[in-house]
């Protein structure tokens, strides 16, 4: 049977210098690719676009999805004005990443959100965020870490009897941390899959598993062989793919 081609979506740099400041690259960071070449698929950067015409054409040529890592997404999306401490947001590739996740659930391709990609889904359900950890009542553990992108440095729970527990086949796993937003209220469709131990939902799942996502960074971790079982979560996306 040939590998699946998994599309991840992509985002845009800026060039801050070199002979050509101000220039627009579209990419994608080369663990997400890396991490599904070592799992048996096929990558496939699906650069960012404004035409609806174009995403609906480029989601025809994959059989896996990866919503990838980026900026905050548009708070306007869950009903919220912008807050102080709300970063950087980009309407254009909210609405993006939201269509190409609406049509891989109709299709039935597989998702697997990552950060970003996680929230997106999140707020794609009728979700909403924490514009900034600082606005959660609760005491929060720190979620940006500031340190190499491979070192876990927190520990979440997996929540007995999800898709994801079955991914994993661990109770308890530690993840690497990068994010400044956090979940507030679920989406009334999704199941909560993972929490930290300050009570941080980490993880969540469509009800039949085609659709999960993660907070953490899974991909950055898919060499450290103390979590090999990070490489799961791309394992568990290829074999649906293949089907």
């Amino acid at each position: 049977m040939d590998k699946p081609i998994i599309g991840i979506s992509g985002s845009e740099i800026i060039d801050n210098g070199g002979i050509f400041p101000g220039y627009r690259r579209s990419y994608v960071n080369e663990d997400y690719v890396d991490s599904v070449v070592k799992n048996g698929g096929i990558p496939f950067i699906i650069p960012f676009t404004e035409s609806d015409e174009v995403i609906k054409e480029q989601l025809n040529h994959v059989q896996g999805l990866i919503l990838s890592g980026g900026h905050d997404v548009d708070p306007h999306l869950y009903n919220e004005e912008p807050l102080q401490k709300l970063g950087a947001i980009w309407p254009e590739r909210d609405h993006f990443d939201m269509l190409l996740l609406k049509l891989a659930e109709e299709k039935g391709i597989p998702v697997l959100g990552i950060c970003r990609g996680f929230q997106i889904i999140n707020v794609f359900h009728g979700g909403s965020l924490y514009q900034d950890v600082s606005y959660r009542k609760e005491l929060t553990l720190k979620h940006d870490q500031g340190s190499k992108p491979d070192l876990p440095t927190h520990s979440v729970d997996v929540m007995f009897d999800t898709h994801l527990a079955k991914v994993l086949a661990e109770e308890k796993i530690l993840v690497n941390s990068f994010h400044h937003l956090l979940v507030k209220n679920p989406g009334p469709d999704l199941v909560v899959s993972a929490k930290a131990s300050d009570g941080v939902i980490e993880g969540l799942e469509a009800k039949d598993g085609q659709v999960m996502g993660v907070q953490w960074h899974p991909e950055m971790l898919h060499n450290n062989e103390h979590v090999s079982y990070q490489n799961n979560l791309f394992k568990n996306l290829i074999i649906k793919a293949s089907k």
